[in-house]
């Protein structure tokens, strides 16, 4: 559209006629332009790693359906990132009356500022335009949000600037709801917001309109209202009243990621690890493999809270955190090279625990506990992916004849390796992780350390901070009947 249109007379001209803009309200518009991008093959929501065939459809559905939706799901799955991506189905620009707070439609206003603006002016009326990330506004719902703040209330410092009477129209002070007017409007964690504020959406939702407080007259908005909620608050806790869920067209469901595949795309989509340093930074697959299945052991785990959730957050800020521990000891060995090790998803124990939601049980055994627990048993299954009917008695039986191995965070990676390379068939072994020769000393003590690391995950090896690996624990083989620890048959007196 030219600059040169800033009039209503010009717009009349335009592909914006009266007609055109009559007929396409902006649920109309968000289902034509979803239209035209599925017959073009488009991707919808680019970044949005893992719902392709399950909560992207329910979503195009709804559009389709001209409904208004709740994405329901825990923390950390993509649901305010989802919403605010729906303005890509949105036209580029949009005309409205020029200095009007609500954004009125030039052929249909609505506020009584802009009906006067027009009666006086008509084709010469000013006419500005709305980009598409203009008409979307969000709200994070809390308990202290009014229907002010919402819908609008009359405004006394307006009425005294204006000198108009607080009866009239003009002293109106409009709320987010009435702003986004001809857009879409989001409101994060919806149970949050007090039931009286949730009556106040009612018209909006079934009539088309909201009414400001103290005024016989009704808005009738052009909106798109989109939800987002954790299932317990929507479901168990009651904080949704039942008319208000009753009015949402789509109830649609998130999940974390399914497989380790889908989670590692978006941990490394998400992640900053293509960082600027004066290292070379090298992440093995099998390290940040560990650190997915780190939560997805969490999202299983008793001792953690389901309804909580584990974010998605949580892999990302591990592996960045990894990362950066293993960035600091190259740097203070002076190498050139960092490789994460093991040894570094412990030391991100910060960005582990404070992630973590636990129940009772848990906070018995202490978060860091858990923790410790869960990322053993995240090497312990990434170790059986790899070396999973691997002949690795030969390591084994080198500790079982004595041998001993402390790893010291301040040694660098040459004198690391060569204290490795004592034992016995364990540097061969690490070509199952795919290294080669002439691999940096920084990868090759990396994956000898995940080896042990995973033998101590599976109780061949031992491992304690004093001695660092040592022999496993034998396990004790049941006394002989009638030989030692039996307990003798009691007596029978007569």
């Amino acid at each position: 559209m030219p600059e040169s249109s800033v009039t209503l007379g010009a717009l009349k001209s335009t592909p914006f006629s009266e007609q055109r803009m009559a007929e396409r309200s902006v649920k109309e518009e968000l289902r034509q332009n979803l239209i035209c991008k599925l017959q073009r093959g488009e991707d919808l929501f680019p970044g949005v790693v893992g719902y392709e065939d399950t909560v992207i459809p329910q979503i195009v559905n709804a559009v389709l359906s001209r409904h208004n939706f709740i994405l329901l799901g825990l923390r950390g799955q993509a649901k305010t990132r989802i919403i605010r991506m729906l303005t890509s189905l949105l036209d580029e620009r949009l005309p409205y009356v020029a200095g009007c707070e609500i954004r009125d439609n030039p052929y249909r206003p609505i506020c009584k500022r802009c009906r006067d603006l027009i009666q006086a002016k008509g084709d010469e009326t000013p006419i500005a335009w709305l980009n598409r990330e203009a008409r979307y506004v969000e709200k994070l719902a809390t308990p202290d949000v009014t229907i002010a703040d919402m819908i609008g209330d009359i405004d006394p410092i307006k009425a005294a600037r204006s000198g108009q009477d607080l009866s009239n129209e003009h002293t109106v002070h409009y709320g987010l709801l009435p702003r986004a007017n001809r857009g879409i409007f989001a409101i994060n964690e919806l149970p949050d917001l007090a039931g009286k504020i949730q009556v106040g959406l009612f018209n909006i939702m079934q009539e088309g309109d909201v009414q400001i407080k103290g005024y016989p007259v009704r808005l009738p908005l052009d909106i798109l209202l989109v939800f987002t909620a954790n299932p317990e608050d929507y479901t168990a806790r009651g904080k949704i009243i039942t008319p208000l869920k009753d009015r949402i067209g789509s109830e649609i469901r998130t999940h974390y990621p399914m497989t380790i595949e889908q989670g590692l795309a978006i941990t490394k989509q998400e992640s900053w690890t293509e960082r600027e340093s004066p290292l070379r930074l090298e992440s093995p697959n099998y390290i940040r493999e560990v650190v997915e299945q780190l939560a997805f052991l969490a999202r299983e785990d008793k001792k953690v809270d389901k309804r909580s959730g584990v974010s998605q957050r949580l892999p990302i800020s591990v592996l960045e955190n990894v990362i950066s521990n293993a960035e600091r000891r190259a740097l203070k060995a002076g190498e050139n090279v960092a490789a994460p090790r093991i040894l570094d998803v412990y030391a991100a124990l910060p960005s582990i625990t404070g992630k973590l939601e636990l129940e009772y049980e848990g906070e018995l055994k202490g978060g860091d506990n858990v923790a410790r627990e869960l990322i053993r048993a995240a090497v312990g299954k990434v170790y059986s992916n790899y070396f999973d009917g691997v002949n690795v008695s030969q390591i084994v039986q080198w500790f079982e004849l004595g041998g001993s191995l402390k790893l010291d965070e301040t040694v660098d990676s040459a004198a690391l390796v060569a204290q490795l390379a004592k034992i016995q068939g364990l540097m061969d072994k690490t070509a199952a992780l795919g290294l080669k020769a002439g691999d940096p000393d920084a990868v090759r003590a990396s994956a000898a350390e995940f080896i042990l690391e995973g033998l101590y995950a599976h109780r061949r090896i031992s491992r304690n901070e004093e001695v660092g690996f040592t022999a496993g624990e034998r396990k004790r083989e049941p006394p002989p009947e009638g030989g030692e620890g039996r307990r003798p048959p009691k007596r029978q007196f007569n």
